[in-house]
């Protein structure tokens, strides 16, 4: 038995499956007390290997903390307290568990030291977010959720075809660490895919700003925080220096922008802007430098504090006014002054602001890239920062809280700031944002390598005035170029949905008719080896077509339903399992 180690991870999945027993006036301080006993976790660990488990021949890592896994283990606990915070006036204890098993997930990922940890974990990410989705309730955030899920099982499959092909390569090696960018081979790229897919690196991209804006007002908080940045961490764990990530990461960072210019929901603006400026973090892996990696990481931290933010400026205007579609909102700072001021702040953190926390990280990123010769990665990480203060600094505070007044009379009579504890989720966030924009050290202290850079330079200063200053004149010399319309922007998710649809056309007319005519071929001569064709082809049609389609149906229409139990309350949870678990969970992750 090695030294006592306590996985965060453990303490948020068996705080979700105590939940549903809490009830009445202590249940709220509960739903706190679960993170914010996470966090100190995180803040205790000391630097090492903990939580080694040997299953069959494998030797599995459950804890593996250095400066990398920590500054992101951080970030994520505190975010999983401020994210439940805000959403503690869910009455939903169904909620709350998938945000922290979700949350859960996550950190598994951060601290995971082997290929098999981490795609449990990885899985385990996945199938709690897309609940986030689903629990919203509407017929499209339903259709979302499906897309979600069957996008990131592909990028599950990604990722366990490439650990496989590894394990064989390297003869048995399931270590998780830096994947060989220089000699990269088939199990790599597959490695790569899978981790891109999560990032939301055009094109797997689409799922990313359909969820976010379909999920619930709380659970979208807890999505833009963790999954991209889950991904941000792989790739510096296994893939820095990787060339063709700066190429990926300068594309995301405008085609982002692009996209959020000419969009008309809040949320889906923000979206957009989180693949603007998880591109940053990409291009940042890529160049592979100290600086790089070191900005990613800032980066990664500050995007999670301002993005939250965001999502839970834009969640208090849904939550109250019923909507968050710039056509039909307007004035609401008089109505809303104090979410206002908060989502302000978020604005300008995300566009890099002086005195707020993107102005001292996604700096770093863009001085590397041009400290390496990356010119032109450098100059459009620079144009995408003019995009990015355009939407977020701009765009969004215009059209919902300045601008013309669109609300009907019902959203008008209902707009008002939101309860005091999504209120003091933001509050906390904002003061977050504005202290790393002004106390540099403080995070530039957990990053992984020592850090010899000063945001505040004239020079950095000069040219941040310029490309706010000219990106305002820009905005309000067009703007009536720019103003929101109620339309719907195809993306490159249209190519594989017709790809998808040309698949059940040839499935249905070709193989189909293919099949009809061999049984009909046999049934009129009888010919053995039409037989046996028209055999397997019946076989296959049955077991793999109507079998494997048929009975994931079956599968999703019980989960469903179990779902829907519980979420009605009739499901009765047995104490001995859940106690079972819980043990057998401490057992693993614990006691080893």
């Amino acid at each position: 038995m090695n030294n006592f180690w306590l996985h965060p991870a453990l303490i948020l999945i068996i705080g979700g499956l105590v939940l549903p027993f809490i009830k009445g006036p202590i249940r709220k301080p509960y739903l706190l007390l679960v993170p914010v006993l996470t966090f100190l976790n995180v803040l205790a660990m000391n630097k090492g290997v903990h939580g080694v488990v040997q299953f069959i021949d494998w030797q599995l890592i459950f804890g593996r903390v250095d400066s990398l896994s920590q500054i992101f283990g951080y970030i994520m606990s505190l975010m999983c307290i401020i994210g439940t915070l805000f959403a503690l006036n869910v009455e939903e204890d169904t909620q709350h568990i998938a945000a922290w098993f979700y949350v859960a997930g996550s950190l598994g990922v951060i601290f995971c030291g082997d290929y098999v940890v981490l795609f449990l974990f990885w899985e385990l990410m996945a199938f709690a977010s897309v609940f986030l989705v689903w629990f919203r309730r509407g017929p499209q955030s339903l259709a979302t959720g499906y897309r979600y899920l069957l996008i990131h099982t592909l990028g599950g499959l990604f990722l366990l075809a490439g650990f496989v092909l590894r394990y064989y390569n390297t003869g048995g090696d399931l270590s998780f660490g830096p994947l060989g960018v220089d000699t990269p081979n088939l199990s790599t790229y597959l490695i790569l895919l899978g981790f891109i897919v999560n990032a939301a690196v055009p094109p797997f991209h689409s799922w990313l700003q359909d969820a976010y804006a379909e999920a619930s007002v709380a659970g979208a908080v807890f999505m833009c925080a963790f999954t991209t940045k889950t991904a941000i961490y792989v790739l510096a764990r296994g893939f820095a220096g990787m060339e063709i990530l700066i190429v990926l990461g300068a594309v995301m960072a405008l085609y982002g922008v692009v996209y959020g210019v000419i969009e008309n929901d809040g949320r889906r603006i923000f979206a957009w802007d989180t693949i603007s400026q998880v591109g940053y973090m990409v291009c940042g892996v890529g160049i592979g430098s100290e600086l790089a990696i070191n900005g990613a990481c800032a980066h990664a931290f500050a995007h999670i504090l301002y993005n939250g933010l965001l999502f839970m400026g834009t969640g208090s205007v849904l939550y109250m006014t019923g909507t968050c579609k710039l056509t039909e909102l307007g004035g609401l700072y008089k109505k809303m002054p104090r979410t206002f001021f908060f989502t302000l702040i978020g604005g300008l953190s995300i566009a890099g602001f002086p005195l707020f926390s993107g102005f001292v990280s996604k700096s770093m990123i863009i001085a590397a890239g041009l400290e390496h010769h990356h010119y032109w990665a450098g100059f459009s990480l620079l144009l995408a920062a003019g995009g990015t203060f355009l939407l977020a600094g701009l765009k969004v505070p215009y059209y919902i809280w300045f601008g013309k007044n669109n609300c009907s009379t019902e959203v008008w009579e209902k707009a008002a700031d939101p309860p005091w504890n999504m209120q003091a989720a933001m509050a906390i966030a904002a003061v977050m944002c504005a202290f790393i924009g002004c106390y540099t050290p403080y995070l530039y202290h957990m990053l992984p390598f020592p850090v010899e850079y000063n945001p505040y330079t004239a020079y950095h200063l000069s040219e941040t005035f310029q490309i706010i200053g000219g990106t305002g004149i820009m905005f309000f010399v067009l703007k009536r170029f720019m103003e929101p319309t109620a339309t719907i922007s195809l993306d490159l998710d249209w190519f594989y949905r017709m790809a998808g649809r040309g698949f059940f056309w040839v499935d249905t007319r070709i193989f189909q008719f293919i099949d009809t005519s061999i049984g009909e071929i046999y049934r009129y001569i009888g010919l053995f080896p039409l037989m046996t064709i028209a055999r397997f082809w019946s076989w296959f049609d049955w077991n793999a077509i109507d079998g494997v389609v048929d009975g994931t149906a079956r599968t999703v229409r019980s989960l469903g339903g179990a779902v829907r139990k519980v979420q009605a309350g009739n499901m009765q949870y047995n104490i001995f399992f859940a106690a079972s678990v819980a043990a057998a969970a401490v057992l693993v992750f614990v006691f080893v």
